[in-house]
């Protein structure tokens, strides 16, 4: 899992190919982006990324230009670690259309407590800064695909 690396202005994305960090700005990560050294198309959001900061988080889903599928979820939670590979399919046949995002809760407690997660795994989908959909508990790639639907429509 990538962790993610965010500054006032955008993600920062290492190009697969030649390593060279990339800034994409928030407002362009629904747009096909290649690494400014080698011209490499960069694939925004094709594996789940690991948020390392409460501040990082806010940042991603207030600006954000596509929706932020968000999994909360903890290290000793075996639910929780079933559902990861299942997130990482998800992530890879997203096509961009939105980014998948782990909130590791005994890491970020705050996160936890301010969005009020009281079970986990838990998803919620943020579009526009806001949360419009969430739920619990560990289920399959499709299942998953078809409550990101159902909530970005």
């Amino acid at each position: 899992m990538a962790a993610l690396e965010v500054d006032d202005r955008g993600v920062l994305v290492a190009c697969p190919d030649c390593g060279q960090k990339n800034r994409v700005a928030f407002g362009r990560l629904d747009e096909r982006v290649r690494c400014g050294h080698c011209k490499h198309d960069l694939a925004i959001g094709r594996v789940p990324l690991e948020v390392s900061s409460s501040a990082d988080f806010e940042r991603l889903v207030n600006t954000s230009s596509v929706p932020v599928v968000v999994d909360y979820w903890a290290p000793w939670c075996g639910p929780c670690r079933m559902v990861a590979p299942e997130l990482e399919k998800v992530a890879q046949r997203s096509g961009g259309r939105y980014l998948v995002v782990k909130v590791n809760t005994d890491a970020l407690t705050d996160l936890g407590a301010s969005h009020g997660i009281r079970s986990i795994p838990t998803l919620a989908i943020f579009s526009g800064g806001r949360e419009v959909s969430r739920t619990a508990g560990a289920r399959p790639a499709a299942d998953i695909e078809a409550f990101i639907a159902q909530a970005t429509r």
